[in-house]
């Protein structure tokens, strides 16, 4: 918590130095890493051990065995209840690993001491008074993320909890999106309520004002999210995409539905490029890199790190770069790295369509890797749509601030249509045909499938002649480093 009370610090000292009286703060929202689990205890306020965050795969044997349990070993056994496959992407598999591998949470359960919760559960309890008293709450958006959850009774679900074998006592209150949950009990903002709570994808939906039935937004960060607005019907997928709540904007308001498609590897391609591989000094660099050839060169990177989310679920997946030659340099695989994302897009957003039965005919977007333009170009060529981006790119931060400034009792603004403000944005067009498209992307399609159950595959070997294929194997982000960094100096020019 240390993180969340020195941002508040620093936002007030802001907020003075810009001469605004900090009396005027009239709400605070919370916005959260979503499927990111915790579990503490509510007598000392202390964590029972290390969150699990939604990337970690740890959980995998667990996922195993959960799925085996399921009739036919399908892994969307429970999908029509809570719209998600049986992934360690979710809550409840990464909650039973811990009760299954963690005495001091099993204890705390037997005991009656524990709380489990989100990310934005356990923000919001500390803020609200903690031990002495804390709210013990999630909103709709989360819980819908936890595997617990019935997305159409709008509760925690007893079969759910019985499948997982988690008792329901320890879980937290369901609220909607907009409304108080409680008020800061010190600091400089005591008193304040807090009034918004939304999974940060459901955030950056609100924040991008989708309020309508087939508005769509996709956010850049560590991983990629592109959440299409159903409705107040949840559309189940064939083709491979999660069904969540996308948020519930009052107490009294109904509850609205997404399609969503996750892509676990984004913007971390470039952290793995930086960090790991020592490509660049700076994240920035690898859009100058790209730039210098605007072309990959005919190489392909797949980054499943994490194995492959949406709309494979394919855990076993995981990063190869291929279609190297002797010609390809580092400058060709910055391209390949940038590419790579905007093509997992486009898988989504062909599922998408086929689900919705109503094309998108542009694409909003927002997240961190969106100030790159040579990426959000390359987005519009490779989707044969615009790309919209507002000029102002933390919607995420802007949606948390819509629901709590809408709650009930708060009221600082009105999300009816005519009230709604204006979102000032820069659009990118296609600049290529759709045949170069279509060709660029079933080159990638192909290497994807070489990337598919590399922990039970055979040994390949290396075709031959003059442009070969090369296939690495990147187990995980710090696997293969060595090897690949012999083949960098070989590509340096």
């Amino acid at each position: 918590m240390q993180s969340v009370h020195e941002c508040i610090e620093k936002t007030c000292e802001k907020l003075s130095q810009l001469k605004v009286d900090i009396s005027r703060v009239k709400a605070v929202g919370v916005t959260n890493q979503r499927e990111t689990t915790l579990v503490w205890d509510r007598a000392t306020g202390e964590p029972l051990y290390n969150a699990i965050v939604w990337l970690d795969l740890r959980t995998q044997s667990t996922v195993e065995r959960l799925i085996k349990k399921a009739p036919g070993e399908n892994k969307n056994h429970l999908k029509h209840l809570t719209g998600l496959p049986i992934s360690t992407y979710f809550s409840a598999v990464k909650l039973r690993w811990l009760l299954d591998n963690v005495d001091e949470v099993r204890e705390a359960v037997r005991t009656g001491r524990a709380l489990f919760g989100t990310v934005d559960s356990w923000i919001i309890w500390n803020l609200t008074g903690g031990r002495s008293g804390g709210v013990h709450a999630t909103d709709v958006s989360n819980a819908s993320r936890t595997m617990l959850f019935n997305i159409h009774s709008m509760e925690w679900d007893p079969e759910l909890c019985r499948y997982f074998d988690i008792p329901m006592e320890i879980l937290p209150d369901v609220r909607s999106s907009s409304e108080v949950y409680g008020w800061m009990k010190s600091g400089k903002l005591a008193g304040v309520p807090i009034s918004g709570c939304l999974g940060d994808q459901s955030a950056a939906l609100v924040g991008q004002m989708c309020f309508e039935e087939g508005q769509a937004k996709n956010t850049y960060g560590t991983g990629c999210f592109l959440l299409q607005n159903t409705g107040c019907k949840p559309v189940m997928s064939n083709h491979g995409l999660l069904t969540t709540v996308a948020y519930k904007l009052g107490r009294h308001m109904p509850c609205c539905y997404a399609l969503e498609g996750s892509v676990a590897i984004a913007g971390a391609v470039v952290q793995w490029l930086k960090n790991n591989m020592g490509m660049v000094q700076t994240s920035s660099e690898i859009e100058k890199l790209a730039a210098e050839v605007g072309t990959s060169h005919g190489c392909y990177f797949v980054p499943a790190f994490s194995g492959l989310y949406a709309p494979y679920w394919e855990p076993s997946a995981r990063g190869i770069i291929c279609g190297l030659t002797q010609f390809t340099n580092k400058k060709h695989l910055a391209f390949a790295a940038l590419e790579a994302v905007c093509f997992q897009t486009r898988e989504i957003l062909d599922a998408m369509n086929q689900d919705s039965g109503v094309p998108l005919t542009q694409l909003r977007v927002d997240g961190g890797m969106t100030t790159n333009r040579l990426l959000m170009q390359l987005q519009a060529d490779i989707l044969c749509i615009p790309v919209v981006r507002p000029t102002m790119s933390e919607t995420t931060a802007l949606g948390a601030a819509v629901a709590a400034g809408a709650a009930e009792g708060v009221d600082v603004w009105s999300l009816s249509p005519g009230h709604l403000p204006l979102i000032k944005s820069e659009s990118f067009q296609p600049q290529i045909n759709p045949e170069e498209s279509d060709f660029r992307f079933s080159r990638w399609k192909k290497a994807v499938q070489k990337a598919m159950n590399w922990e039970t595959m055979e040994t390949c070997s290396t075709s031959e002649g003059i442009s070969c294929w090369l296939i690495i194997l990147l187990a995980s982000q710090q696997q293969s480093e060595r090897f690949f960094r012999l083949c960098l100096n070989k590509l340096k020019t």
